[in-house]
């Protein structure tokens, strides 16, 4: 059983930044696919981002050039930097992995 546990959420001011990390279990986590993805109060599940077990990554057209996805073998970690935030990118954000496991999620506020 795989546990994902995301961390960092919080409130921001518009233009502001926040790093969330996502904390997996096992032991084959550098072969694994991981994802950020966010869910609005009101709108369907969405994702944001995803990097390859060899580093490639993707983002949705809404967060390119502002959010940065990266991972740490080392630590069994998956990170999501996120720059210039926009009240827009309030959401609840979630942690994936290509088993089809998530994480509980982390809340994002962007606010002033």
């Amino acid at each position: 059983q795989v546990q994902l546990v995301e961390s960092g959420g919080g409130l921001v001011q518009p233009g502001g930044s926040l790093r969330l990390s996502c904390a997996a279990s096992g032991s084959d986590f550098r072969f694994r696919t991981m994802k950020w993805a966010r869910q609005a109060p009101g709108k369907q599940r969405e994702y944001v981002a995803i990097i390859s077990s060899d580093g490639n990554t993707m983002y949705a057209g809404s967060v390119k050039g502002r959010f940065t996805i990266s991972r740490d073998n080392a630590k069994n970690t998956v990170y999501l930097q996120m720059n210039s935030l926009k009240p827009e990118d309030t959401a609840v954000y979630y942690c994936n992995n290509d088993l089809s496991y998530w994480g509980q999620g982390t809340q994002v506020t962007v606010s002033s």
